[in-house]
């Protein structure tokens, strides 16, 4: 097996290329079906995953809301519908990967729209580099832990399922972690979603929530501490892009010299204009899959939401998690020897595409991510990081209700940022 690889820093992926022993009519097939039908219904990928994995479907009071989690992939949800199964998948899948039926050695992206990760990826304390490597993609390795391990199914019904793991660490400069992961998964149901948000009932409105709680607890003979390095909790979501799709963060406006640039947009270089609009209190990312580019906002500047509007299939996506009050360490993923290894972004969002001209991207699709502050745990002591999911379609007057509430803009406003 020959594998290129080619890196994207601080994402916590790598776009892949590989050559395996698949049947010539079989890669027809599914090239033609990603060419064809970019957009699957949940039915489609539901059947999809479970000739490739085990998955746990979780529903709600009326069956039409779904959620699908892989144990075997971390307890990974790998796409949900506000529809039954005929409903519209929104987690990006990647199905030629699922299909090859072999392993990468750096990382194996088979996408999911919120996979459990842990933090930080480069640096002096990273846990993807051994000591004494260069931070270099040939030294660079996923641990097999978040990237190939399953978890274990402690609870599981129609509505819940709870998965716990054992796991030890090592950083990059030798400490060593022994931990306890716990994550729990449940589907909400539409009027708790909406309680949750301030709103009242919305009849026209199809909705998929749901919200994982992620714990660490040390289970070492040594306290976590900064000098030694620290861990954070990494959540990362995949979904499909549109030439429509725009990404909605809002911040908290103020002076850069008190809370520091609004946006870091620098991960490949600066984000074109065209791309990425700052106003007064919140911020446009295009979501198109159609140019590799990520941005990510400080704990001074984020808010506890951010989300997503395709405007092709008028669906709006809210994530909603608990970022503490005060607390501003959060790991630093960059590769490199770090002068501030606490100095992180607490959200980002990346949007896919060529990593070099004429080469072919990873899904394309474009990614939402969460993190917890850097985890200073004592003996005995746990950290938890709380994220919920939703995804709404209806009509855009009620759509604009939830967007206006909740991300602060409206439908129209979103839809007209990149055409003004």
């Amino acid at each position: 097996m020959k594998f290129l690889v080619i890196p994207l820093i601080s994402l916590g992926i790598l776009t892949t290329s590989c050559k395996h022993n698949m049947d010539k009519k079989e890669v027809n097939s599914i090239e033609k079906t990603l060419e064809t039908s970019p957009f699957h219904t949940y039915g489609e990928d539901l059947s999809f995953l479970k000739k490739h994995t085990e998955i746990i479907e979780l529903s709600d009071a009326t069956g039409n809301s779904k959620v699908a989690i892989s144990p075997a992939l971390q307890g990974r949800v790998m796409t949900t519908s506000s529809k039954g199964e005929k409903g519209r998948s929104y987690g990006w899948i990647n199905r030629e990967l699922f299909s090859a039926k072999d392993t990468l050695e750096h990382i194996n992206v088979y996408g999911g729209e919120e996979r459990f990760w842990l933090g930080p990826e480069g640096g002096q304390y990273s846990i993807f580099f051994k000591k004494g490597t260069d931070f270099t993609l040939e030294n660079w390795y996923t641990p097999k832990l978040i990237d190939l391990e399953s978890f274990d199914v402690e609870a599981s019904s129609n509505h819940k399922v709870t998965f716990s793991k054992k796991a030890t660490l090592t950083n990059y400069s030798g400490f060593k972690f022994d931990f306890n992961i716990e994550r729990e998964i449940k589907i909400l149901e539409t009027p708790h979603v909406l309680k949750e948000f301030g709103l009242d009932a919305m009849p026209g409105i199809n909705v998929v929530a749901y919200e994982t709680i992620n714990s660490l607890t040390n289970i070492g003979d040594a306290d976590w501490v900064k000098e030694t390095g620290l861990l954070s909790i990494w959540l990362l979501g995949m979904f499909n892009p549109s030439p429509d799709t725009t990404i909605v963060i809002p911040y908290n406006s103020g002076e850069e010299a008190t809370l520091g640039v609004p946006v870091n947009d620098d991960y490949f270089g600066k984000v074109p204009t065209e791309r990425l609009i700052i106003k007064d209190d919140v911020i446009y990312f295009s979501g198109d899959g159609k140019f590799r580019s990520k941005i990510g906002l400080s704990p001074k500047r984020a808010k506890n939401v951010l989300g997503s509007y395709d405007a092709s299939s008028q669906t709006l996506t809210i994530l909603k998690y608990n970022q503490p009050n005060a607390i501003l360490d959060y790991v630093n993923s960059k590769w490199e020897f770090q002068k501030e290894p606490y100095l992180g972004d607490v959200v980002n969002s990346y949007n896919d595409g060529e990593p070099a001209p004429g080469e072919k991207p990873l899904g394309p699709f474009y990614e939402l991510e969460t993190s917890s502050p850097a985890l200073n745990l004592k003996v005995g002591e746990r950290g938890t990081h709380i994220q919920m999911t939703c995804h709404f379609e209806g009509t855009l007057t009620e759509l604009s209700k939830i967007s206006k509430k909740v991300l602060g803009v409206s439908i129209s406003e979103i839809e007209t940022a990149f055409k003004n």
